[in-house]
């Protein structure tokens, strides 16, 4: 029996909520992927960080023992270069005159410290490097909903994407004065790293600028990142945060870093907007809860 036309409409409407359903389902997997991914990687990158920050400890502590030495031994070469005045006309001092010559031994004086502090500074440089690459993955808090400081976090997150940024723009920070919220922070690194890199891309062949703001408004904290790039046209605008669109060439871009970072920010029952004009840069901007809207429930 041929169905009428009602039954027609109807099985239409359900075959397309079973369709639409199906590509939720489908958009939903691949996010639960590429986050089971990246929490992969930062466990790594967090033990791989444990592993540099041992050896890296006891170097800078060597580092500071070798220091203490060298002052102990220009003390006694001093006393030494003070002796020399009675040995005045011998053939000692000739010899010491004729060896000082050779191995250049006030340049060594000065050089010497100099060449300690710059090793110093280098290793700090490491360790701060480390300690941001810990701070980045936050392997350590298992997913549990904590305070943090957000601009902790775009500090770390910045310096692990600097060699990304470097070479394409300068970065201004325009921080206002925020309190910490909760939140799950590895995450929100992963925000804040997703929409800074975009924003290296998104500069032209000269170098560019990009500014990352923040402020607070009512319950709320705000961060805006902005470039002064290509921009993005109208007609894409409504599908930044779809997943696998990208305006990137073939091979530059998979299509989920803005579609994780737009999951992410609605987990913490936050927004993300972007606002944009074509050849005049794009600006994103994440507003989040100060305190997560769910804990308030159950407290309540």
């Amino acid at each position: 029996m041929p169905m009428s036309e009602s039954e027609l409409i109807s099985l239409q409407r359900a075959n397309k909520a079973l369709h639409a359903l199906n590509e939720s389902l489908r958009s939903a997997q691949n996010q639960l992927l590429q986050s089971e991914r990246l929490a992969s990687i930062g466990q790594l990158a967090a033990g791989v960080a444990h592993e540099i920050n041992n050896p890296i400890g006891y170097v800078f502590s060597n580092f500071g023992t070798l220091e203490t030495y060298l002052e102990r031994l220009f003390e006694m070469l001093e006393a030494y270069e003070q002796a020399e005045a009675a040995l005045a006309g011998s053939a000692v001092a000739t010899r010491l005159a004729a060896l000082r010559t050779r191995v250049e031994l006030d340049y060594l004086k000065q050089d010497i410290p100099m060449l300690m502090g710059e090793s110093k500074e280098g290793l700090s440089r490491v360790r701060k490097i480390v300690q941001d690459l810990k701070d980045f993955s936050r392997a350590d808090t298992r997913q549990e909903w904590v305070w943090a400081a957000l601009h902790q976090g775009i500090d770390s997150t910045l310096n692990i994407v600097a060699n990304e940024i470097k070479y394409r723009a300068d970065v201004r920070r325009e921080y206002g004065a925020l309190p910490d919220i909760e939140c799950l922070p590895s995450e929100l690194n992963q925000v804040f790293l997703n929409l800074l890199v975009n924003a290296a891309h998104a500069v032209g062949p000269e170098r560019g600028l990009i500014v990352v703001r923040s402020g607070t408004a009512g319950n709320e904290v705000w961060i805006e990142v902005e470039d002064d790039g290509c921009g993005i046209a109208p007609e894409h605008l409504p599908r930044v945060f779809d997943p696998f669109f990208t305006t990137k060439p073939v091979g530059r871009g998979t299509g989920l870093g803005l579609s994780l970072a737009y999951g992410i920010v609605q987990k913490h029952q936050g927004r993300i907007d972007v606002r944009s004009e074509p050849g005049r840069g794009a600006c994103f901007r994440v507003t989040l809860p100060v305190r997560r809207p769910l804990a308030e429930g159950v407290a309540a």
